[in-house]
């Protein structure tokens, strides 16, 4: 699949930290009758993804909610125990966002979004992108070249809707 404006998601097995551990997130249950801001980034902890995306939909968190999105999701090919972590870390759980892992990469994949950067030990970790998504088909979208750090943040996306 490419990721292109009225497409929808195809269905995936996603995995967050619950109060009980991991748990599994159907997307199309997610996305159901719902409007939500979906990011997706290549790692937690790691450079440009902690200091620059995800502070940037931390900062525009509020402005989505007044624009009428329910949730906003980082989605990361990550085990929950880290997102979890990052999460709590960066005061992305406080402001609101969702964190979700592909832990297998296999919903990246689909997307066409994976990528590999041996030379950092990164393999099959996703590209940046941000959508905006309406009971799961794609309304908006802004999606960075593999290493770059621009198109998708938070402010890109809200300019868009």
């Amino acid at each position: 699949m490419k990721i292109e404006i009225g497409q929808r998601l195809p269905e995936a097995q996603l995995v967050e930290m619950g109060e009980d551990g991991p748990r599994t997130v159907r997307l199309s249950e997610l996305l159901a009758g719902r409007k939500v801001v979906l990011f997706a980034l290549p790692g937690a902890f790691t450079g440009p993804c902690s200091t620059v995306h995800l502070p940037s939909f931390i900062r525009t968190a509020k402005d989505f909610r007044d624009k009428g999105v329910e949730e906003i999701v980082c989605l990361s090919v990550n085990d929950p125990f880290v997102l979890k972590a990052w999460g709590e870390a960066t005061g992305g759980t406080a402001a609101g966002i969702r964190f979700l892992g592909d832990s297998d990469g296999s919903f990246t994949r689909a997307l066409g979004m994976d990528f590999t950067a041996p030379q950092l030990g990164l393999h099959g970790r996703s590209n940046r992108y941000a959508l905006l998504l309406d009971d799961g088909v794609i309304a908006a979208a802004k999606i960075d070249e593999p290493g770059v750090c621009d198109a998708s943040r938070g402010e890109q996306l809200l300019a868009e809707i």
